[in-house]
């Protein structure tokens, strides 16, 4: 399958009714400390299960890892799913009773030598959302693949934020999210429609991503896959991604 996920760099203070019983109408929560941030909200569609999103140049303190299982808790969600975090920054979930739900590989590409995109995509626009969530549930196992809200999620991530489509006369074939933090560039999300595998898609996705974040000056990409996910490892190596010698973790548990 050729598709990857990133977590996300960059966020902000939602505010929160912390009254309203059904964790589904829940809106965002953001706990913060110095060097990092920490998001709750419900995942993608499932009303009992909670998304903690965390980005951090420093890791969680304990008692910040406490807090967020406390409104969890009292927002009414059964259980929990981090999102892609690296080892240093698991630890404080490990040790509030978090075990790991799946092991992600790292890629990152140097901008250095980039391939050409072969084929003219098209802008992604709010009109285009209902077309590319069928075809991620298409591309995505059921657990993973994007709601309207996450959608809107991967394309606010980042300051800068590119959304093409992939399209020829049988309709959606494929769309990517990328996206540019200073000088850090992100592939969010890449999904291929699952008649178009093997026909140049993916690599096409890729290499317009690549070509527009080195444009804005870029010193380097980062994307992750899950490893069972042979095929879209394949793909970003192919691109000229390198994977790092550590990964990433999602973490879960019930609360």
């Amino acid at each position: 399958m050729e598709d990857a996920e990133v977590g996300e760099p960059v966020g902000g203070t939602i505010p929160h009714d912390a009254q309203l019983p059904n964790p589904g109408a829940m809106t965002a929560r953001t706990l913060r400390w110095h060097g990092g941030w920490a998001r709750l909200g419900p995942w993608r569609g499932h009303e009992h299960v909670a998304y903690l999103a965390v980005g951090a140049d420093v890791p969680p303190p304990r008692e910040v890892v406490g807090e967020c299982l406390e409104h969890m808790r009292a927002d009414g969600f059964e259980d929990v799913v981090t999102s892609a975090m690296s080892p240093a920054d698991s630890l404080a979930f490990v040790d509030a009773g978090f075990a790991v739900r799946e092991r992600l590989y790292l890629l990152r590409h140097d901008m250095d030598v980039i391939p050409p995109v072969g084929r003219s995509l098209t802008r992604g626009r709010r009109s285009d959302h209902p077309g590319v969530l069928e075809l991620d549930e298409l591309a995505f196992d059921g657990f993973w693949h994007f709601d309207s809200t996450t959608l809107d999620d991967a394309l606010r991530a980042t300051p800068s934020t590119r959304f093409r489509l992939g399209v020829d006369d049988r309709g959606l074939r494929a769309y990517a999210i990328s996206g540019r933090a200073g000088r850090q560039g992100y592939l969010q999300r890449l999904a291929v429609h699952p008649d178009a595998r093997r026909e140049g898609w993916g690599r096409d996705m890729v290499a317009d991503s690549l070509a527009w974040l080195r444009r804005r000056g870029v010193d380097r990409t980062l994307v992750n896959t899950q490893l069972h996910n042979e095929a879209a490892l394949q793909l970003y190596q192919d691109c000229g991604f390198r994977r790092l010698p550590f990964g990433l973790n999602v973490l879960g548990r019930a609360l």
